[in-house]
């Protein structure tokens, strides 16, 4: 691997130490009022520590008149420099350059997170974002809004940032001028694109002219707005060209808006997917450009060895692995914890308005805090993502672990969580675990399925201080009324490809892991990539007809449930791209329908008001949730001193229970 993603680049007047830009994320670690709280300081400091050549903080108020009270960052008023100040001085302490995303919500502000307030915009419109009405905003508002990020730029030079951006992308109050989905205005604010652009010039203008030519102005752009009259790629280009000519000093290239229905961060979405944005943009202006939007390593630097862009925009990346520039520094990008893209922690918590978290990592939020357990010779049962997480943080305190695995290789349910289509990338979390408890001297013996008498006898003879039980769990598997010859098979064995299934398929569990087992099944006959590929650029079919070979399938898939509605475990953030998909692959869902027999070419469902239904189904697909496996537990109870049970052997739940189950049981 070269070295390009470690060398400097400049960014106007300075030099930023690599090519690594952790791009805002809103942590909801501030004050009500806004203020930075040691824990967001905590938090920004060990990023720059781990080597993140530039940090971008976000969003930061500008309007003193509209201030969220669910913990965003100000600088909309004298009192608020202090604090950001104290921020400041921690990064740059760690070598790190900072600069504050400037935003203003526009629309996207939630009247209850800001006293009752009416959303302002360019028009008066109802937002699809929040469902909230709109008030458009005033010539004199206006110009107050202007003034109001002029003063905060120059708020943030005098507390010692370094630059500063504006958020001009995702649909915010810039943003929502510069669309024509949203700006309907005919004064000099609205009309045609130039006209449109008047709001974002006269605001760089206005900063510019309060922080003078040599302090870096940063602009983050929607290299396509993805809705409906929005701004394409090619706008896009139109806007970088104008903030090029006004002095801008690099353009931060991303995608679509919240509302946008093409998914943007999701683990669907392929590594580097939306570079070509940046490419193009790049090809048309002659300052640093940006990329953006689920990137790892090796694609990012692809991207800047083809010249597609000079930085590469890393967020999630930098919360699951602070220390990612640092083992890449060190030849060791594979010990880089990864982000799986499942918005579990961080993407469902912004859109709740509750404090960040992340699945992969459970330090996240929590630096300045020690869960060092006593350095201990500790055995772990089970080599699942709980056990290997527990193994990987007591081995890092310096005890002497040793992981025992019934099956033959580690991961325990991961391959059932990354089997479905789009959801790959959970395996990359096990894998990482295994290569760095390697790495740092965890024995593991596979292939060996404990009994409670051999765990008792190597405590007893001092081999072992500790037990720590991480068995997971099995399916849950009902006896429903049944007819003899009925082909009823668990939704684990489907997602292991360990199941015969007929053309006619009921699942009968609408949650996610029945949601997933659905589209893996619905998926099975539609065409590759490849074929895809090659149909298109030999013009064999229509798009119409492509679209219908990627989405309908050989099985014929219906989802039961008990429930009112679908999918009611799964966060915000991906929930409307799985709905979305069963859609797309034609499942018919059956949402307040009880199972009440399966026959051999059929289920029988009732629902509340006593109706009756009969789904044809040659087979029929149990994804009802699952149980703990802790029959060991039970058979150690009172005979092991030092013993912790944690994962879904404690109780079934998602993956980012399992790790912080890991990194709680270090103190027990």
């Amino acid at each position: 691997m070269s070295n390009i993603l470690l060398q400097p680049y400049e960014i106007g007047r300075i030099t930023i130490k690599n090519r690594f830009v952790m791009t805002p994320v809103q942590l909801s670690y501030a004050t009500q009022d806004g203020k930075p709280t040691p824990r967001l300081i905590e938090f920004y400091r060990r990023r720059a520590a781990g080597g993140a050549g530039l940090i971008v903080v976000g969003a930061v108020g500008v309007d003193p008149m509209r201030i969220c009270t669910a913990g965003v960052m100000q600088l909309s008023r004298d009192n608020d420099m202090p604090g950001m100040k104290e921020l400041v001085d921690a990064v740059h302490k760690e070598g790190g350059k900072i600069f504050p995303q400037l935003w203003h919500p526009g629309a996207y502000a939630k009247p209850e997170e800001y006293n009752g307030q009416t959303p302002v915009a360019p028009s008066d419109y109802k937002c699809k974002f929040n469902r909230a009405q709109t008030r458009a905003l005033k010539i004199e508002e206006i110009e107050e809004i202007i003034c109001n990020f002029a003063a905060a730029a120059k708020r943030a030079q005098d507390v010692g940032f370094d630059g500063i951006e504006l958020v001009a992308s995702a649909g915010y109050l810039i943003a929502q001028f510069l669309s024509a989905s949203t700006n309907f205005r005919t004064d000099r604010y609205g009309g045609f694109l130039d006209g449109r652009m008047n709001f974002l010039r006269d605001i760089v203008v206005a900063v510019k002219k309060a922080v003078g030519s040599d302090f870096p102005v940063t602009v983050r752009l929607a290299g396509n707005e993805f809705v409906p009259n929005g701004n394409d790629n090619d706008s896009c280009i139109i806007i970088a060209k104008e903030l090029e000519r006004l002095g801008v000093a690099a353009l931060n290239i991303t995608g679509g808006w919240h509302e946008t229905l093409v998914p943007q961060l999701t683990m669907d979405v392929p590594r580097g997917a939306f570079s070509y944005l940046s490419k193009r943009v790049k090809e048309a202006v002659s300052i640093p450009v940006y990329a953006c939007n689920r990137f790892d390593i090796s694609t990012a630097e692809e991207v800047v060895i083809r010249g597609d862009a000079d930085f590469i925009g890393f967020c999630r990346a930098f919360i699951a692995d602070p220390d990612m520039v640092r083992k890449l520094e060190d030849g060791r990008p594979d010990l880089i914890r990864p982000c799986v893209g499942c918005n579990q922690g961080c993407m469902d918590h912004v859109f709740k308005s509750k404090p960040l978290a992340c699945l992969a990592n459970s330090d996240a939020g929590f630096e300045s805090e020690s869960a060092s357990s006593l350095i201990k010779k500790i055995l772990v049962i089970g080599a699942g993502v709980a056990g290997m997480e527990f193994a990987l943080r007591a081995a890092s305190d310096g005890s002497i672990i040793t992981v025992w695995e019934k099956e033959d290789e580690p991961g325990g349910q991961m391959d059932l969580v990354s089997s479905p289509p789009g959801r790959e990338s959970f395996a990359e979390l096990s894998t990482f675990q295994y290569i760095a408890c390697k790495n740092i001297g965890v024995t593991f013996d596979f292939s060996h399925e404990a009994t409670a008498e051999e765990i008792i006898s190597c405590v007893e003879s001092g081999k072992f201080d500790k037990v720590v039980l991480a068995t997971g769990a099995q399916p849950l598997l009902p006896d429903f009324p049944k007819e003899e010859g009925a082909n009823i098979v668990s939704a684990w064995d489907v997602l292991r490809g360990k199941a015969s299934i007929g053309k006619k398929v009921v699942v009968v569990g609408g949650g996610a892991v029945g949601i997933e087992t659905a589209l893996k099944i619905a998926e099975e006959g539609t065409i590759s990539a490849d074929t895809l590929k090659f149909l298109f650029l030999n013009r064999a079919e229509t798009p119409e007809m492509l679209y219908e070979l990627l989405t309908h399938g050989s099985k014929k898939v219906s989802i039961v449930e008990m429930q009112p509605k679908i999918g009611s475990d799964i966060g915000p953030s991906s929930k409307w791209i799985m709905m979305t998909n069963l859609e797309r692959y034609n499942v018919d869902k059956h949402p307040d329908s009880k199972v009440i027999s399966i026959q051999k070419n059929s289920v029988t469902v009732e629902r509340s008001d006593g109706t009756r239904e009969i789904i044809p189904a040659e087979t029929v697909v149990l994804a009802i949730g699952s149980r703990a496996e802790n029959k060991l537990a039970e058979q150690l109870k009172g005979k092991i001193a030092d013993m912790v049970v944690i994962g879904d052997a404690r109780k079934p739940r998602k993956v980012i229970d399992a790790l912080k189950d890991a990194k709680e049981a270090l103190a027990e």
